[in-house]
């Protein structure tokens, strides 16, 4: 199936080096420059990433030592010498700890056995350099591992039951950016509380669709435990998931040499359909998406090249020296733009504070008789749980007051800047002369990551709501605990009017700066993508015109070979345009949609 992916990668990239080499004939450097770093190299080194997700003690390691198909990763590790780990392709054994400041430092192979979260080259506390062990992000392991060769990264991460605040936050962090989730359950406990708890509250709301559920010490059970064990997974999980799906493996047994009857194969071939099929189509559906947006921008340059032939040279200088000074005066509109989105941005931040401030004190003034009225036994056990609840009923409402708003600020910028960019063509239109429609731009396409695009295509609440309660109660849960550190005795529940409220304020001081730093994050991509909106139209353009000037001024000047030049780019790219969207179309035709079923039939009933 990864084949079959690769050959219409190759396709996608072939075609978009196309308009790459139409828009280097034209003379548009920014959008060749676009197409070769967004686009091609992009999707030249894009990869899958397959996160691993499990409880710790649920054999997580020797599970991705066995999908690797042999012990590359140290195992029996406790939760807090769990480091993550990125593993990818190399053609030899080799590893890198990677810093948060984006450092690289390379260490000896072997040393990934002991390596631990915050550890270092040195493995003696400090990160080899002397910098403080927090500052590592991650280990990378390089590997000539058949599944890494398929451009898979595969990520491990420390188990989701680990309370540590730096732990817990990566994990949840990663899993968004999952193109597959392989969520581990053990045979010995199949789907315990916590997992459910988990499952429900951080990963079914934003990645249900890719989640594979694999069952690890199969071989601990036997046939009849097996069946058992198998219907008892597929009804519970049921209740969570629509028509879940469910991997039993003996990571021991593929480890052992035995991979057929370990359930390996199995699950490699779903994975490899599923990657390539479902989460491919997105890729190269994307990819092409960007490839007809850059196709319609080079119809206009042909059409702006092919004007100023029919110019005399004063007459070209003249329209090219008022488009750039129209580009001058486009600055102040920016900038307003701009400064607006600062503005509103700040008032959201301000509301945003007033609101957890307000949460905190109403909480605390509610607390004293939540604790007077609770059993001391009753209070011990659920007190901490109590705090956090409320905490979390408070954040999924904020995050979803909060995304709205943010929503309505894009939205509005959007409309703003479609209308700076309808005035910006008229006045092209003017300045070029001719017919004004055909230099008719709909800004409708954005050029900033997928988090922004997420945003308004599927709407920001969901994703607010998720980054928030899955990362953000992290950071307040080892405080939630704090209450539970004294003895039991008849102090406690005075103890626990003293000390919650001083709980609430220390969480709410750590909450606070995470939801300012998410605000601000969003703020960031939309004020850079209103720049580079705002000058778009206008420097393709003058850039075409320019490569005109140009080739005009050469001794050895041909009109009317430049004219036939054109006419043939245009017929080129009309060809172009019309592979990428036939290209598209094909992705997410009803044809291959057969052939992927047909396909999965036959992974079903070789099962």
């Amino acid at each position: 199936m990864l084949e079959g992916f690769r050959e219409r990668k190759l396709d996608v990239t072939v075609a978009l080096q196309e308009l790459g080499e139409i828009a280097s004939g034209l003379g548009a450097k920014s959008l060749k420059e676009r197409l070769d770093r967004e686009l091609v190299k992009k999707l030249e080194e894009d990869r899958f990433h397959l996160v691993v997700v499990g409880e710790f003690n649920h054999g997580k390691s020797t599970f991705v030592n066995a999908l690797l198909g042999e012990t590359v990763l140290p195992v029996g590790v406790t939760p807090t010498t769990a480091a993550i780990h990125h593993l990818k392709y190399a053609d030899k054994p080799e590893a890198t700890v990677v810093f948060q400041s984006g450092k690289r430092d390379a260490i000896p192979f072997e040393d990934t056995r002991r390596f631990a979260v915050g550890g270092g080259a040195s493995l003696d506390g400090s990160a080899g350099d002397g910098a403080p062990r927090d500052e590592v992000d991650y280990l990378e392991v390089g590997y000539p591992a058949a599944l890494l060769k398929e451009r898979i990264l595969l990520v491990d991460t420390p188990g989701v039951n680990d309370l540590s605040l730096q732990r817990a936050d990566i994990t949840y962090s990663y899993i968004p950016r999952a193109d597959a989730v392989l969520f581990l359950l053990d045979a010995g406990q199949i789907l315990k509380e916590s997992e459910r708890q988990f499952l429900n509250d951080k990963l079914l709301k934003a990645s249900r669709d890719k989640i594979v559920f694999v069952i690890t010490k199969w071989d601990i059970l036997d046939e009849t435990e097996k069946s058992e064990a198998l219907a008892y997974a597929r009804t519970q999980l049921a209740n969570l998931v629509k028509d879940p799906v469910v991997f039993p493996i003996s990571s021991e047994t593929a480890l052992q040499g035995n991979r057929d009857a370990s359930g390996m194969p199995e699950l490699l071939a779903h994975l490899t359909t599923f990657l390539a099929e479902e989460r491919g189509r997105i890729l190269l559906d994307n990819a092409l998406g960007e490839g007809q947006n850059v196709g319609n921008l080079l119809s206009k340059g042909v059409d702006a090249r092919r004007r100023s032939l029919s110019m005399k040279t004063e007459e070209l200088e003249r329209r090219i020296k008022t488009l750039e000074e129209d580009l001058k005066g486009t600055a102040g509109t920016i900038e307003q733009r701009r400064m607006k989105i600062r503005e509103e941005i700040s008032g959201i931040k301000v509301g945003a504070q007033k609101d957890l401030e307000r949460f905190v004190e109403d909480t605390i003034r509610q607390l004293p008789n939540v604790i007077e009225s609770a059993k001391q036994d009753d209070l011990r056990k659920f007190l901490p749980a109590f705090l956090e609840d409320t905490f979390r009923q408070w954040a999924e409402a904020e995050s979803t007051e909060i995304a709205a708003k943010l929503e309505q600020l894009a939205e509005k910028t959007i409309a703003l800047i479609k209308e700076d960019a309808h005035d910006a063509t008229k006045r092209v239109g003017e300045a070029l002369g001719g017919d004004v429609k055909k230099l008719d731009i709909q800004i409708d396409t954005f050029r900033y990551d997928a988090s922004i695009a997420a945003v308004l295509v599927l709407g920001l609440g969901m994703m607010f709501v998720n980054v928030m309660v899955g990362g953000l109660l992290t950071i307040a849960a080892p405080i939630m605990a704090l209450v539970l550190r004294d003895r039991i005795d008849a102090e406690y529940k005075k103890r626990a009017v003293e000390q919650a409220p001083e709980v609430l304020r220390q969480a709410a001081k750590q909450v606070g700066p995470k939801i300012d730093e998410m605000i601000e994050e969003f703020a960031k991509k939309l004020d850079t993508w209103v720049v580079t909106a705002g000058e778009e139209l206008y420097r393709e353009v003058l850039e075409v015109l320019n490569a005109s000037r140009d080739a005009r001024a050469k001794a050895d000047h041909d009109e009317a070979k430049a004219k036939a030049e054109v006419d043939a780019q245009g017929e080129r790219l009309e060809r172009a345009n019309k592979r990428v969207a036939d290209l598209r179309a094909e992705i997410w035709s009803p044809k291959d949609k057969v052939r992927v079923a047909d396909s999965q039939t036959e992974l079903a009933a070789t099962d």
